[in-house]
């Protein structure tokens, strides 16, 4: 009875301790990387520009954590405007090196650059005359100085209590491999529609990519001259709470909408209801049929709007609601 009690106090009674550990993690993490983003020099510059010039692919590797890293770095890489994969340099040796041609650019992680896998690279890479990048923890490391260029991602020591885990290293080679990937966005001027065309399964790609035309909705179309109940029955019909006025060669004049039929009626009797033209809203806030989602629910957002009318050569083509966006 004694030990479960002193089981449940346990948590409690250590909880202090724990967050102040937790927190020790964030801050020791968080001092590492301003280290290493202070240390940045030209050897940056020159990896970017390595991978700008890059007319092949870069190929990422890495053993056990560093792979693990790598793997997200070319993920990264792939998905922001640069061609990249993820070789394990075990199997590189053991075949997979075939995946790596001469106009191909490698980037190469460990962090004690002396890894066994990933030196044995070298040689084959050297043969094909490709350029390397590394980036480890050590400067005099093997790997460093073979590399075309080093990036730098040395630390004090890792959070992990032993000092053996690898904690911190890991966070500032993922964060280093960030700092290319946004760096290599802005030189190519990669825009959230590019974004889009590689996530089109994702809600942003979505809406990137789909136009007004792809999800508006029929929007009933009346005359200036239009009555009060003509006006109620279309909206009632349409669903959308909005009916369209126009001309009458079909150029939008403006808008009525649920509300505004709400404040005629409070503000007239039968024998004064106004008509379409007494009470639309002119000059309504209109897209064309090529804009997209995205831009759609911003402007929706921006504006407090409720509906946009999608318009061609002047003339109502149909509505967005902003549940559409």
């Amino acid at each position: 009875m004694e030990i479960v009690a002193e089981l449940k106090r346990e948590p409690w009674v250590d909880s202090g301790r724990s967050l102040g550990l937790a927190r020790q993690v964030f801050e020791g993490q968080a001092r590492a990387l301003d280290a290493i983003g202070s240390s940045l020099n030209e050897d940056f510059l020159k990896a970017v520009e390595l991978i700008l010039a890059c007319t092949g692919k870069v190929i990422v590797s890495g053993m056990g954590k560093s792979g693990i890293i790598g793997r997200k770095i070319a993920a990264t890489l792939a998905s922001t405007g640069t061609p990249s994969f993820f070789v394990h340099p075990g199997e590189a040796y053991h075949g997979d090196l075939g995946m790596i041609g001469g106009i191909d650019l490698v980037l190469l992680i460990s962090h004690s650059g002396e890894t066994d896998e990933v030196i044995k690279l070298i040689p084959y890479l050297r043969h094909i005359q490709a350029n390397t990048i590394a980036i480890t923890g050590c400067a005099d490391s093997t790997l460093a100085q073979s590399a075309s260029v080093h990036l730098d991602v040395s630390i004090e020591r890792e959070t992990c209590p032993n000092n053996l885990a690898p904690t911190t290293s890991t966070t500032a080679t993922l964060v280093m491999g960030d700092a290319l990937a946004v760096t290599l966005m802005n030189r190519r001027g990669f825009m959230p529609v590019d974004f889009a065309r590689f996530h089109p399964g994702g809600s942003l790609g979505r809406k990137l990519l789909t136009q007004a035309r792809d999800v508006m909705h029929e929007v009933p179309c009346l005359f200036g001259e239009a009555t009060f109940d003509q006006i109620v029955n279309n909206i009632s019909q349409g669903k959308r709470g909005i009916v369209c006025i126009v001309s009458a060669t079909g150029e939008l004049l403006g808008v009525v909408t649920d509300g505004d039929l709400r404040r005629a009626l409070e503000s007239s009797t039968e024998e004064t209801r106004p008509k379409a033209q007494d009470i639309m809203g002119r000059m309504p806030t209109t897209v064309a049929g090529e804009a997209n989602l995205h831009d759609c629910e911003i402007l929706m957002r921006e504006r407090k709007l409720t509906s946009l009318i999608v318009i061609e050569s002047g003339k109502p083509l149909g509505v967005i609601k902003s549940f559409d966006a």
